[in-house]
Formats: C-alpha cells, sequence, structure tokens
C-alpha cells in the first residue's frame, strides 16, 4: 500500500473485510496478527476522518447565516 490516505470510504470497506476474514478463522498466527494490525490502522484512519468531519460540522454550524432576518422570513 502506498503513504497516500485512503478515504473514508476505502478504509471503512477494507476495515469491514479485515473483521470479516479475522471473524471466519482459518489463519495462522501470524496472519490473524498481521490482520489484526491492519485494523488497528484502518480503524484509525477513520476515526480521523470522522473527527474531521465533526470538526467541520461544528464550524459550519458556529458561523452566523449572512442574514438571519431573511432567513427566518419566508416572504
Amino acid at each position: 500500500m502506498t503513504d497516500e490516505k485512503p478515504s473514508y470510504e476505502q478504509a471503512r470497506d477494507e476495515l469491514t473485510d479485515v473483521v470479516r476474514r479475522l471473524e471466519t478463522g482459518g489463519l495462522t498466527l501470524e496472519e490473524s496478527l498481521n490482520l489484526w494490525e491492519r485494523g488497528e490502522k484502518l480503524a484509525a484512519i477513520c476515526e480521523e476522518w470522522l473527527e474531521g468531519a465533526r470538526a467541520r460540522l461544528a464550524a459550519a454550524m458556529s458561523t452566523p447565516a449572512a442574514d438571519t432576518k431573511d432567513a427566518e422570513a419566508p416572504f
């Protein structure tokens, strides 16, 4: 894998696959450990994306509307 950070969706989908493979079993201890470590990295990437999204939403919600009087009046 490259050093480029995957999108949230890519990381989530790969994490889902990692969990499925771990739950299925039949892996060697080394394979299981490698998958677990990859899953931990993917979970951290997902959390980073989600924290960024939360920050963006909080910033957007704290920005006052340009003209709240017009926004409240339908006409």
